[in-house]
């Protein structure tokens, strides 16, 4: 459990000393000047016991008075330090909230796919366009998958061309892929589009993808390399047409038995005939090979070779690229089953030059793409640098709120736990007012730093709705409870039906929401009605709260729904500014669709919207844990508290009370053992002790060395659902932080301790 920092009890503010350090010297300041306030109240009626004349006892009165009056503007100082210090971190919180909203619809405003992997390869974020792209991912994208299953969905649905080919081959080498995160590659989906996929690493061990649709660019390359493609045929083809392939063909014997007139204007023999008209000068394959060798400068005499019948069976066709002069030709031999041969020559130097344009036009492009992909990489790492200093400023809000809703609730408690004792103690009348005033105003810093945590946990995902069918009437029968005394106070109408229906919800966050539709609505109608309404149809079922307020103009409701934001007439009104912005958020947790029908002087109608569903058979909600075991009225109070202030505000209320009450710092606390012998009837125990120890096992422990159940109850300034639940299995009854001394009370009385 974090101790209270502690600092100078004078006022003001050392050079280079940060805010922290000063509300830490404040709060001490703050408890000095109750113990000295108390101090002199005990002098001024132990007084009245001592004889002595009226005017002594009328000249001690005055100075008391002064002392007391002096040390109570130092308190009202100190409690206006702490409101300011207060103000500067609810606008620190803001401009947090600010700063993930704006990261939020950055992710969500890029048109490639984004998706975060934390150092466990866990899923923990990704945008619309990443779950468009891979639709198989929908169903699973909240519930923080590893990568490996997320390439296992796209392998079992054949996803990629790679996945229907080969599923278990290219899911492995997809897997080590992605965590070598080496950069951008490319996948082929079977429904035809081309994603370019960039995985880098974070600076804390995830990954980061960026997947960017390039079916566009495919196909305008595929188009370029078929028009590339087609101009070669054409020119191929015009070559053919004015140089035709040279055929010539010979029999086992090596002689010349046919071939064409390409051969001779590729080979030079226009003019060259032999005593036989019209016959070639290469009649045999002896004369080709000299021909060529010796006339034409043939630089692989090898591609004419004649080869055995046993190795041409074997080799089949054989090419082979030659230069004959400044020519390209390409010379083929194909044996034939008879033990001839067969040779052709092709002339490809115009095709060669043609090739070697082709490939500085490929090497230019690439050129290109090269750099263009060099800007995207850049730009990806700006994006990353961006979001990393994001998450970075995230992960620094989300340990600033944690560690001030101990410190700031701890402090808090037990200045409620001095004022509550003082509240109950004989004072002048400006004194009780006094205590009146810091008792109202450590209700409104409760209540505001309530609003201000709940919505802190909304943002960091730490609510995790539990959606269950539950029946409406239970919350709308406590609604109708809670606030129909408000309501008569206020001169209302107000009105909850029953209605039988049943929805698919969460019932503490649905039931936070209609509270707050409820309390605004009581709260700003002067007079008139409120209220509740549902409709239902074979889906939905629509709750709305409707009153007969001042309305709200058009061009104020969307900021309603803002921290802080209070319009028009209602800025009048004692309130936060805070309960629809918590209501925008748990309707976003719940996936509820919230509306607003309202005009000015038309008072307004606030609905939530949610599933409906048919009606379960009621089980019965289990009674509320209660202590073990009836002690009786009165009886020694423990108090088990790591926090000297709490203790000491703890031990006056109580004995404030008429209860014996013994504090102990921990289980090791000498004071404890002769407590034990004393048989408690109740153990008060903080939640978060020492050294790692937890309230529970402190109940337990204190239970064991008095060999009975004797009651217990902890309190805690953790609000989270995990000691919620521990709680709750030990069967331990939870107040959190800052107590309300009625709620206390309430449940002393419920024990039969009071």
């Amino acid at each position: 459990m974090l101790r209270e920092r502690s600092g100078d009890a004078g006022g003001g503010t050392a050079p280079g000393e940060e805010p922290d350090d000063e509300l830490a010297r404040l709060r001490k300041r703050v408890a000095q000047l109750e113990k000295i306030n108390a101090a002199l109240i005990d002098r001024v009626e132990r007084s009245t016991d001592l004889q002595g004349g009226a005017f002594s006892m009328f000249e001690t009165a005055i100075s008391l008075e002064a002392m007391v009056r002096d040390r109570t503007g130092a308190l009202e100082i100190a409690l206006e330090r702490l409101n300011t210090a207060n103000a500067e971190l609810a606008k620190a919180h803001a401009d947090a909230t600010a700063a993930r909203v704006l990261l939020r619809d950055a992710i969500e405003s890029l048109s490639d796919g984004f998706a975060l992997f934390d150092d466990e390869d866990r899923m923990i974020l990704c945008n619309r366009a990443f779950l468009k792209i891979f639709p198989y991912f929908e169903s699973i994208s909240d519930s923080a998958p590893e990568f490996s299953e997320l390439a296992s969905r796209l392998a079992r649905h054949g996803a990629t061309i790679g996945s229907r080919i080969a599923p278990e081959r290219w899911l492995k080498d997809r897997v080590a892929q992605h965590r070598r995160a080496q950069g951008a590659h490319v996948q082929a989906l079977s429904d035809g589009r081309w994603i370019q996929i960039n995985e880098l690493r974070t600076s804390q061990g995830g990954t980061v993808g960026i997947y960017t649709d390039i079916t566009t660019v495919k196909a305008e390359d595929a188009r370029q390399r078929a028009r590339e493609l087609a101009e070669r045929n054409l020119a191929l083809q015009a070559t053919l047409d004015t140089l035709s392939e040279g055929v010539c063909l010979f029999d086992a014997a090596g002689n010349l038995q046919a071939w064409n007139e390409g051969v001779l204007s590729i080979l030079g023999l226009d003019g060259v005939r032999t005593a036989r008209e019209g016959n070639p000068g290469i009649e045999t394959h002896a004369m080709l090979s000299r021909w060529c060798v010796g006339k034409q400068g043939l630089d692989c005499p090898e591609a004419l070779d004649w080869r055995e019948e046993g190795a041409a069976r074997a080799l089949g066709q054989l090419e082979t690229a030659c230069m004959m002069g400044d020519r390209h030709v390409v010379i083929r031999s194909v044996p034939l089953k008879n033990g001839g041969m067969v040779f052709t020559f092709d002339d490809v130097t115009d095709h060669v030059r043609f090739q070697r344009s082709l490939t500085e036009t490929a090497e230019t492009l690439e050129r290109r793409v090269e750099a263009r992909t060099a800007e995207l990489v850049e730009v990806n790492r700006q994006l990353v640098e961006a979001k990393n200093e994001a998450e970075t400023a995230n992960r620094s809000k989300t340990s600033f709120i944690a560690s001030a809703s101990h410190d700031l609730l701890q402090p808090l408690n037990a200045a409620r736990l001095f004022v509550s004792a003082m509240d109950g103690m004989a004072m002048p009348e400006r004194q009780t007012s006094l205590v009146q005033q810091a008792s109202t105003a450590l209700d409104s810093v409760e209540e505001l730093l309530e609003a201000l945590f709940e919505i802190s946990r909304l943002d960091a995902g730490a609510v995790q709705p539990e959606i269950q069918p539950l029946s409406l009437d239970h919350i709308l029968g406590a609604l109708r409870i809670e606030f129909a005394p408000l309501a008569a106070a206020g001169g209302l109408d107000f009105e909850v039906p029953e209605t039988g229906l049943w929805v698919r919800s969460d019932p503490r966050l649905l039931r936070r929401v209609l509270q707050n539709f409820v309390s605004n609505a009581i709260r700003y109608t002067e007079e008139g009605s409120v209220r509740v309404e549902v409709r239902g149809s074979a889906e939905e079922v629509w709750v709305s709260v409707r009153d007969t307020g001042p309305g709200i103009a058009a061009e104020d409701q969307a900021q309603i729904f803002e921290e802080f934001r209070r319009v028009g007439k209602t800025q009048r009104i004692p309130g936060k500014g805070l309960g629809l912005a918590i209501v925008r958020r748990v309707t976003a947790v719940l996936d509820h669709a919230i509306d607003l029908t309202t005009a000015p002087g038309e008072g307004a109608t606030f609905t939530i919207r949610a599933p409906r569903c048919e009606p379960q058979a009621e089980t019965g909600e289990s009674a509320s844990a209660q202590p073990g075991g009836k002690t009786g009225s009165g009886g020694l109070v423990l108090v088990i508290d790591n926090d000297p202030a709490i203790l000491l505000g703890m031990e006056a209320l109580l004995e404030n009370w008429g209860l014996d009450t013994i504090a102990a710092s921990g289980l090791d606390d000498p004071v404890l053992a002769g407590a034990l012998e004393q048989e408690p009837a109740l153990l008060i125990v903080d939640f978060h002790l020492d050294d790692g120890q937890t309230g529970e096992d402190a109940v337990a422990q204190v239970r064991a060395r008095l060999a009975r159940e004797v009651p217990a109850l902890l309190i805690t300034a953790d609000r989270s659902a995990e000691v919620a639940e521990i709680a709750a299995r030990h069967g331990l009854p939870i107040l959190n932080k800052p107590v309300k001394p009625a709620r206390l009370r309430a449940l002393l009385r419920q024990i039969e301790v009071l």
